[in-house]
Formats: structure tokens, sequence, C-alpha cells
């Protein structure tokens, strides 16, 4: 997959319509944005589901003896279904996006502890 990756988007495009040429209108008129900082996946043989969320904080409430714990929420506001080979595509896509990012910004720590100013 590493080999995809490196591939210029027009050059994958070619390749996923046959080398034939093709013209791409977009009706943005009814979209909506959501915010998710958070997400869970799911599959099957035809597909894939993604569902975006917040992670809400909050606490369990005590019960008898115990007192409450910390619980994190996950609120799911929307899902996406797709095919895998538009998976595919999105992963390639989102691959070449964050390469770019880190590229320019520097390299993202997904490990909160590590990110932690001491």
């Amino acid at each position: 997959m590493a080999e995809e990756t490196e591939k210029p988007l027009d050059q994958q495009a070619r390749e996923q319509t046959g080398q034939r040429q093709v013209s791409l209108r977009i009706d943005d008129r009814e979209m909506t944005t959501i915010y998710a900082n958070a997400f869970r996946s799911n599959g099957s043989a035809e597909e894939m589901m993604l569902d975006f969320g917040i992670n809400v904080v909050g606490s369990s409430p005590a019960q008898a003896g115990k007192p409450a714990q910390p619980e994190i929420l996950f609120k799911v506001n929307n899902r996406v279904v797709m095919n895998w080979y538009s998976a595919k595509r999105l992963a390639i896509t989102l691959a070449q996006l964050i390469r770019r990012h880190e590229e320019q910004f520097g390299a993202m720590e997904l490990d909160v502890a590590k990110r932690a100013k001491k």
C-alpha cells in the first residue's frame, strides 16, 4: 500500500476510471458539516461502516459503597457506509493529506501522554 500512497491523485483517478477523461461536477447545496473527535468502524464482506461522533467526558453514578468513576460516552452523530473500493480510496487520500500536513507542520504524536507538557 505504501506504493499506492505515493501515486499522484491524477494518476489514481486515471487508474480508477480506466484511463478515460472524466468531468466531475460537485453539488454541495445540501451539504452539512459536522465535527467529530471520535469514530468507530465495522464491516462486512460487502461494505464498511464508519460512525462519527463526540466523546463526552462525565462520570458514572455512584453505587452503594462505591464512588462515582470517570466515564466517556461516545455520542454517535453520523454513520457513513461505503464499499471497500471507496474505503481504500479514502484511506489512500487520508494518508496523502496527513503526510503533507506533517511535512509542513511536523509529526503528530497520537499518544496524549507524550504530547503533555511537563
